[in-house]
């Protein structure tokens, strides 16, 4: 029975919607208030006041006027949700090196070992790279090493994060300190600056030319999506969220960085790890999208004559993302009935936002696995 349950891989989602717990847990009104900014702090996002008063051309939502028929159909990318949602999940079915972990990510952020293969250490990137941005642009090697994860990168001499080395490295000031100076050089190559210890940014005096540059420069956006990451996984999750609402301002508000708008949508916002901020992001996010039909992110539909969060509805409509809930098979029903245990249950099933399995009762040993993991999703 132990070699069972150690060979035992969690199956993993098949569909955009069972990666996506967002809406499943939803609580709240799925209509905003008009002045609603999104449950994130005006200090958490924008550009600065100044900045508006001057009176950007560019401050304007794009206006796209092309019917439903005329646009043409997209859809949420399958690939991004799965590797959110396993991010998220801090990765179900990882399996442990078998390399024996010598901290090489902290030994960096110490100072102790240069950056391979460059052989650059970490202060000399923080104090002789800031403001160089030709050199943070077209050197690809470096950002693996700044910002790891628990996951391979493109430079394969840059070594994955383990959980024991996380838990290192969050307990050590002197790479705690290093790590936010490194988010806060990348920020600053990306026309952005970090206000306080809260993580809460603004423009910076640079936006308009790097914003310019960042609009163009799109394998930014990958990088973007790994510093995200990474400030989740080494202690900085509420950093996120007022990095990703400026985004999602200069984006759909301001125009300043149109081409970056999906990758917000698909990627940054999806970074985050309670259901509940994302939401709000996405709250957000549609009442600024245009046309506002195509919006793919949710939230649903709301039901008539449904069974709740938990049942099945009526059919998706336009501009919704289409994720509900599964109603129980009659086979679950009645196992539920029977009080039968079940060691089958998928993360699928409660990260698509339900309790489907505490719900209709498939017995004490599944419901305390799903309990397990709902306070992230």
């Amino acid at each position: 029975m132990g070699n069972l349950l150690g060979s035992w891989r969690v199956k993993e989602p098949s569909t955009v919607e069972e990666c996506d717990s967002t809406w499943g847990s939803d609580s709240e009104s799925d209509e905003p208030a008009a002045a609603d900014d999104g449950g994130i702090s005006d200090a958490a996002s924008p550009a600065a006041e100044g900045d508006r008063a001057a009176g950007d051309p560019e401050d304007a939502s794009p206006q796209l006027t092309e019917s439903p028929d005329s646009v043409p159909k997209m859809k949420r990318s399958f690939y991004a949700a799965r590797d959110l949602y396993k991010y998220r999940h801090s990765y179900p079915n990882y399996r442990k090196s078998r390399q024996p972990n010598e901290y090489r990510n902290l030994r960096f952020y110490l100072n102790k070992i240069p950056l391979v293969p460059d052989g650059i250490y970490v202060e000399e990137i923080l104090t002789k790279w800031r403001g160089d941005y030709d050199k943070l642009e077209h050197n690809h090697t470096y950002i693996q090493w700044l910002f790891p994860l628990r996951e391979q990168g493109l430079n394969f001499y840059a070594h994955e994060l383990t959980q024991e080395e996380i838990k290192e490295f969050q307990s050590t000031r002197e790479a705690k300190r290093r790590f936010l100076a490194a988010y806060s050089l990348m920020l600053d190559f990306y026309g952005i600056k970090l206000l306080d210890k809260s993580g809460n940014v603004a423009r910076a005096p640079n936006w308009h030319q790097r914003f310019q540059h960042l609009n163009e420069s799109q394998h930014n956006y990958l990088r973007i999506t790994r510093i995200l990451k990474s400030l989740g996984e080494l202690g900085y999750e509420a950093f996120k969220a007022p990095l990703v609402r400026l985004f999602l301002e200069e984006s759909l508000c301001h125009n300043t960085l149109p081409n970056m708008l999906h990758s917000a949508l698909e990627y940054f916002v999806y970074t985050i790890r309670l259901p509940a901020t994302r939401r709000r992001l996405l709250r957000y996010a549609r009442q600024h999208y245009r046309p506002a039909h195509a919006f793919l992110w949710g939230p649903p539909p709301k039901r008539r004559g449904g069974v709740g969060a938990g049942g099945g509805g009526g059919g998706a409509g336009p501009g919704s993302s289409g994720i509900r809930a599964p109603a129980p098979t009659p086979e679950q029903q009645r196992r539920g009935e029977e009080g039968t245990g079940s060691i089958g249950i998928t993360m699928s099933s409660y990260d698509a936002g339900t309790s489907l399995d505490l719900a209709t009762g498939l017995g004490s040993s599944t419901a305390g696995v799903a309990a397990a993991d709902l306070s992230y999703k």
